[in-house]
């Protein structure tokens, strides 16, 4: 399945600049142990909402040493090093913004260094709806910033979005999964170009392509 879409995604990139100010990333690249008083929940992790394809695919990237799993929590705050007891905080992340699991962004990435590498394994819930039936484009754009940035600051530190293209090719069905693949394709100075295709869970069909 893996080889199936790790194909040379050939075309522009998207534009990241590092940014020398204090970043919600800074640290991510650390373990998933914390000296805080109430673990916070790592949304990450499967739970019963997920669709079997979307399980398949997750125990695929973690029985292979070369992926590695990336938590995700739902404030910025949680992913510093060093992160202490943060209390009652009022702000979420946008894509971890909802209390009921399955209804919005159900997705987890892993990150190859080697290969400078993230892949999402994303599955739209029914509050993400656009047309009829289909992940709105706008939150489409959000999971491939999501995933080209993860990827970036994973391999270069921190960063933010300059520029984000995107071809829309095919909608992609509420509940269904699809795979997001990035890839940093080379460095200019500040800048940090990568490439993103996002395609079906069986490989089958290409619905967005991102520069």
């Amino acid at each position: 399945m893996l080889h199936g879409i790790s194909r040379i995604i050939r075309g522009g990139a998207a534009v990241c600049r590092h940014t020398t100010t204090a970043s919600i990333a800074t640290g991510v690249q650390g373990d998933r142990q914390f000296s805080v008083a109430h673990q916070p929940r790592d949304y990450s992790l499967p739970n019963a909402t997920w669709s079997p394809d979307t399980k398949r695919l997750y125990e695929e990237l973690s029985r292979d040493q070369s992926w590695r799993i990336l938590p995700s929590y739902n404030t910025s705050v949680h992913y510093q090093d060093g992160m202490r007891s943060v209390g009652d905080r009022k702000t979420r992340l946008f894509t971890r913004n909802l209390d009921q699991d399955g209804v919005g962004f159900e997705y987890c990435m892993f990150y190859n260094q080697a290969e400078k590498r993230t892949i999402c394994i994303f599955q739209p819930g029914p509050y993400l709806e656009g047309p009829r039936g289909y992940a709105h484009g706008g939150c489409i754009a959000t999971i491939i910033d999501a995933t080209v940035g993860t990827g970036t600051v994973y391999t270069y530190g921190p960063a933010m979005t300059a520029n984000l293209n995107i071809d829309y090719r095919n909608p992609i069905p509420l509940g269904s999964t699809v795979i997001i693949d990035s890839r940093v394709e080379k460095v200019d100075g500040r800048k940090i170009y990568s490439s993103c295709q996002v395609r079906s869970h069986d490989d089958a069909v290409l619905h967005n392509e991102a520069t």
